[in-house]
């Protein structure tokens, strides 16, 4: 009885009432990237920095944003990186679906988590690069403006515009990209995206089940499981993090310099910053990521719990 009770339930996709799910899943998502939007623009902007030219760390960069350009500053790009949350939509989706189907072959939950949290980033990532384009770009104006090929109009010549601009910003660097690197440009990067995500996906979702069922070994019989989620959540973002931000600075100067070739990239990287280069945004990724996770897990299963059909509602006891 004391091992059952320790044992994490996993709600699957048919256990849920789709209608909650996906309702419930917008508000936590948008909530999520609201919350840690400026480590991820802080971020983007250690990543493609040369040395220490602007910023020596995380909370530097976040002062030193602050100071100069305000609250604003850490959101640059946040209305149109919130179109991600179709993409946020589609991982979801596409996770719960392909865990379904592998469970056809494999009883193994790190086999399920493994295949499908691979599988979700790559249906994402194709949503989700021509976003990260465009919202990166925005990310690295301001005191990052030189880091980039493209520069905004400045507000006097949005002023005096014939035409009332909405979005005006964003359509200012879309057309840019689009006049520069054509339809091929909202893709760049994608290939150092895939390399990037789908292993942190992959990594994250085996992880977090392995520390969740340590864990849930080691704590107290009556500890709910919803902390220990809670606890393994952060622990997997830190060693998927970890394991994947040298690809992913790789990925940021691809995207933002306009790079073409992810190995010329990493080469270069590793000529001019050395080894230290591959670690560039890790601490603002890890501070990111981990209340990300706290909220995803957090979030995510009590999602599950509540969007679960109401037949099944008795029969689950957390």
């Amino acid at each position: 009885m004391m091992q059952q009770k320790r044992n994490i339930q996993i709600i699957e996709w048919e256990d849920l009432d789709k209608r909650k799910f996906y309702s419930l899943g917008v508000f936590m998502t948008m909530t999520t990237r609201a919350a840690v939007y400026p480590f991820t623009l802080i971020r983007t902007r250690l990543q493609v920095q040369k040395g220490k030219s602007l910023y020596n760390g995380t909370f530097d960069a976040f002062w030193k944003i602050l100071k100069a350009e305000g609250t604003r500053g850490l959101y640059r790009g946040f209305m149109v990186n919130t179109f991600t949350l179709i993409s946020g939509q589609a991982y979801i989706t596409t996770y719960e679906l392909v865990r379904k189907h592998v469970s056809c072959y494999s009883s193994s939950n790190t086999v399920k988590s493994l295949v499908a949290g691979g599988v979700a980033s790559l249906v994402a990532q194709s949503i989700t690069v021509p976003i990260d384009v465009v919202s990166q770009q925005l990310m690295v104006q301001g005191q990052g403006c030189q880091l980039t090929r493209f520069k905004l109009k400045s507000k006097m010549v949005m002023a005096t515009s014939k035409h009332k601009v909405t979005f005006g910003q964003t359509r200012d660097i879309v057309v840019q990209i689009f006049h520069a690197d054509g339809f091929r440009g909202f893709y760049r990067g994608y290939v150092a995206s895939l390399l990037t995500y789908i292993p942190n996906s992959a990594v994250w979702w085996p992880f977090y089940h392995f520390y969740a069922e340590q864990l849930s070994r080691l704590a107290p019989v009556d500890c709910p499981h919803l902390l220990l989620q809670a606890v393994a959540g952060p622990m997997a973002a830190a060693t998927a993090s970890t394991l994947t931000n040298p690809m992913d600075v790789v990925r940021a100067r691809v995207q933002v310099e306009g790079r073409s070739s992810v190995m010329e990239t990493f080469k270069q990287l590793l000529a001019e910053e050395g080894m230290w280069g591959l670690t560039k945004g890790l601490s603002a990724r890890i501070i990111s990521s981990m209340p990300t996770s706290v909220m995803i897990v957090i979030g995510y299963e009590t999602l599950k719990r509540l969007s679960l059909r109401p037949e099944l509602v008795d029969s689950r006891h957390w």
